[in-house]
């Protein structure tokens, strides 16, 4: 029995790195005619989107009862450093979240690419799959030297798919923040793995695992942890780059940073803290915890008050990584604990609710590129009324926004109603004053939830509801078969896991059961879970489903049968007025208003306010983050400063330069001496 399944999961490990070669070689074959569309986009896409179900098809079967983690060295690297790969639950997990949100993005991206869009179809089709390739490797790597490696390789070629539209300033500007603030969070998990090695000086995470590190060491390798993988995820103060790069990236790709990308630093920080570090103290929990519900309420309320439908999304990915985060920090303050079940409960709604995110804002971000394309408009302020040009994309972005609004029987709301029970389960933890501060997250996840179907109201409304504000948008065109068909896979994936949620908490006890040593307890059926106990919650995601379905039924019936024939169709009232335009509809910035008011000190306001007599009247507002003005903005101009007293010692010779190697060779001398 052992020895077939020791043969899966080696089956399974070879065949995972024959799909990584094959997006790789997908990608090389877009240079050989890389400026046909129909080669690069028709043929080479979909053959990616195969690979990625295969991809998907291999982290499930890791998932499965008995079957044993395998490692594997590689003949690749340095000569005393080979590569290092393994297949455990954990990768597994996140292989199938990769695979299957990929598969998606690749089938929409076959329909969505156009000629002469940027970077060469050949160029742009090498960086997307080499993308894909790298993330792959990020959550197969045993090692620190392959990981490194393969972070870089994600961090460059997602560089270059941002900036695309290389030609436009603000896309550099973006790119160069993005690439800035990636090697930053890069530099803080070398030294991360720096100090997890222990002293032994081997890179392989089994002697990581192995090493005794001192409570101070161990808190170090931690909080670089965090500060790395949370640069990469976007966490609150490090969250600069996600707003800029979003918008400026093509949708697919936005997809695939918000949708894939994100989660892999989700990855790195539990591969880091409950496997090499085998989680700690509880303040590592509170301080994760903290962190992540100020990111989720801080990515809500901004927002509220976007007008760019993209840096909408984005800042609703900063608040979803923070509730991602925020479930990450309860399950290590409940390990911390020994409260095991509770503490699978909090890391089973972080995973879940990773899965759930990578499907629905994949969908919402691929839904505004076909808006963008058949548009040419990012601004909510310019779209309106296209659920009658768009049927199709409006009808499966609906099943995003209600899932991202976290409404049942969709997949947002089963991860954060687990959240929800994780956090009121907190008052059995024995300390005191945790037991006074954590149960207030609870209130900041409701708020924040509230705040997302506040957002995704506003989102829906004003993009496809009511009466087109442009004339242009009478021409809108909904999306091609393609883009159709890669959509409809997500929204699908949003009501599987929402009618069916004890399937996907079957996915995830494994991880569970590798990380903490327990599971949660299993649903009576796949559409009806019951995590702690079922006489103290549940929920079936089926019968909630034909109960709306038999109420709608019923009041359609009813309404039919009542008063059909009495209804009659009247104007609306229009206040007075002579004549209801476009113009008259409820805005972006009007929806924004009463978060402004009522979360004022969150922004950095700029008004220009027309006077009384004013002949030109102009009223114009600028919302930023005061973190930019207040930190990154001084931090900028202070190296700057350093650069330039820096300089001097760029004195353009050659015997100066040799005099500076010398004279450090001679200081590293005297400290090794």
């Amino acid at each position: 029995m052992h020895g077939v399944s020791a043969l899966t999961t080696t089956t399974a490990l070879t065949a995972l790195l024959v799909l990584v070669a094959s997006w790789l070689l997908i990608g090389a074959l877009g240079l050989v005619q890389s400026n046909r569309i129909g080669w690069v986009a028709r043929t080479l896409f979909p053959l990616g989107a195969l690979v990625a179900l295969g991809m998907a098809g291999m982290g499930a079967m890791s998932l499965t009862t008995g079957f044993a983690a395998q490692t594997s060295v590689l003949a690749f690297g340095l000569p005393d450093m080979p590569f290092h790969v393994r297949l455990d639950a954990l990768s597994g997990f996140f292989l199938l979240l990769l695979g299957s949100a990929g598969a998606g993005i690749s089938i929409f991206a076959a329909g969505y690419f156009r000629q002469g869009e940027g970077t060469a179809p050949g160029l742009l089709c090498l960086q997307y799959h080499v993308f894909l390739a790298s993330m792959a490797l990020v959550v197969l790597a045993d090692d620190a030297y392959l990981f490194m490696v393969a972070w870089e390789t994600m961090a460059l070629s997602s560089y270059f798919l941002v900036t695309t539209q290389h030609r436009i300033p603000e896309i550099q500007r973006a790119g160069f923040l993005y690439l800035l603030m990636a090697h930053v969070g890069a530099l803080a998990l070398l030294l991360c793995f720096g100090v997890l090695h222990g002293g032994s000086w081997l890179m392989t995470f089994d002697s990581m695992r192995a090493a005794t590190l001192s409570p101070a060491w161990a808190a170090a390798a931690f909080l670089l942890a965090l500060f790395g993988f949370g640069a990469k995820a976007g966490l609150v103060p490090l969250h600069v780059w996600l707003p800029e790069a979003h918008p400026a990236a093509p949708s697919p790709v936005s997809a695939m940073m918000s949708g894939l990308m994100l989660k892999v630093a989700v990855y790195g920080m539990l591969r880091i803290s409950f496997d090499l570090l085998h989680a700690g103290p509880w303040w590592w929990g509170m301080l994760t915890l903290a962190v992540g519900l100020a990111t989720a309420l801080f990515g809500a309320v901004f927002a509220a008050v976007q007008t760019d439908m993209k840096r909408l999304l984005a800042y609703s990915s900063i608040e979803n990584i923070g509730l991602i985060f925020a479930a990450l920090g309860l399950a290590l303050l409940c390990y911390a604990f020994d409260m095991r079940l509770l503490a699978a409960l909090a890391l089973t709604a972080a995973l879940l609710h990773a899965l759930n995110h990578a499907l629905f804002k994949s969908l919402l971000f691929l839904a505004t590129g076909s808006v963008l394309h058949a548009t040419h408009e990012r601004s909510l302020g310019k779209l309106g009324g296209l659920i009658r040009r768009m049927p199709w994309v409006a009808t499966l972005a609906l099943v995003g926004t209600l899932s991202l609004a976290g409404l049942p029987p969709l997949n947002g709301f089963v991860s954060e109603w687990l959240l929800l029970q994780a956090f009121l389960s907190t008052p059995s933890i024995p300390h005191a004053f945790i037991n006074m501060i954590v149960p207030l997250g609870a209130a900041v996840v409701a708020l924040t939830a509230a705040l997302a179907g506040y957002v995704m109201v506003k989102f829906y409304g004003v993009i496809f509801l009511g009466q087109p504000r442009e004339p242009s948008l009478m021409q809108a065109h909904d999306a091609g078969w393609l883009e159709r068909v890669g959509l409809a896979w997500l929204a699908l994936g949003c009501i599987l896991i929402g009618v069916f949620p004890q399937a996907a908490l079957d996915a995830i006890a494994g991880v569970t059961q590798t990380l903490l040593g327990t599971v949660i307890q299993r649903g009576p059926a796949p559409w009806w879970i019951a995590p702690v106990a079922q006489a103290q919650a549940s929920y079936s995601g089926l019968w909630l489903l034909l109960g709306m379905a038999g109420v709608i039924a019923v009041m359609f019936v009813l309404v039919r049968r009542m008063y059909h024939g009495r209804v009659r169709r009247v104007s609306p009232w229009n206040c007075g007025y002579p004549e209801l335009t476009p113009r008259m509809q409820d805005t972006a910035e009007g929806f924004g208003q009463p978060i402004r008011h009522m979360f004022g000190p969150f922004f950095r306001i700029e008004r220009e306010v027309p006077s009384p007599d004013d002949q030109l009247p102009r009223y114009r507002i600028q919302i930023d983050d005061h973190l930019w003005h207040g930190l990154y903005l001084p931090l900028a101009r202070i190296v700057g400063w350093l650069a330039d007293a820096l300089s001097v010692l760029q004195r353009g010779r050659l015997a100066i330069y040799l005099l500076y190697s010398f004279l450090t060779l001679i200081v590293l001398l005297v400290f090794v001496l």
